[in-house]
């Protein structure tokens, strides 16, 4: 366990404990139990503040919490005519509009496992590679970029460059209001 003499040991120190243990036991049941184990440190960590809670997994309250990010952040992106002029311009530009789809994903990567904001932990990968909590925000918060333009009337999909270039860039702080949303309630 690796604390300096300012720090004393919390629960993200058991947790790396039980994540060490888990790499090396050999039967499918003392996986499992290690891992409850894990759950239980989880759940702990849950009495203590809003910061410094460790965050496990994701489920319905993560995606409601995620939606509700990115809705606070998409509702300005959908009533300011700024996200069409940037969509027309960008559908334009496919080097432009690919980077940044590439910057959204980054800085929501950032926002959720580098930035520190939380001790945000992977649980479950889809397809083995990308973290569910990751692949639910942004699916999450595209989802409602295409739903809320689309509905709302701001975006035309009889020309489907412009329309899936304004989706991008309300899809850019939606997803970064979504990965905020989510890990900042500490759930």
């Amino acid at each position: 366990m690796s604390t300096d003499d300012t720090d004393s040991p919390d629960i993200g120190d058991i947790f790396d404990q039980l994540e060490e243990l888990a790499e090396t036991v050999d039967s499918e049941e003392e996986r499992n139990r290690v891992e409850e184990a894990m759950e239980l440190a989880s759940e702990a960590s849950r009495s203590e503040a809003v910061f410094g809670r460790i965050i496990w997994g994701f489920d319905r309250a993560d995606a409601t919490e995620a939606l509700l990010g990115a809705l606070l952040f998409g509702i300005p992106m959908a009533v300011e005519g700024g996200t069409q002029e940037i969509g027309s311009f960008l559908a334009t530009r496919p080097l432009l509009l690919a980077g940044t789809v590439l910057f959204t994903l980054s800085i929501t990567t950032g926002v959720l496992y580098v930035a520190e904001i939380q001790d945000v932990r992977v649980r479950y990968r889809l397809l083995g590679i990308v973290p569910f909590r990751l692949a639910g925000v942004l699916t999450i918060s595209f989802l409602l970029a295409v739903v809320m333009l689309t509905a709302w009337g701001r975006v035309d999909w009889t020309r489907p460059a412009v329309a899936l270039a304004n989706v991008v860039v309300a899809f850019l702080p939606m997803s970064i209001g979504g990965a905020l949303g989510d890990i900042l309630p500490g759930s």
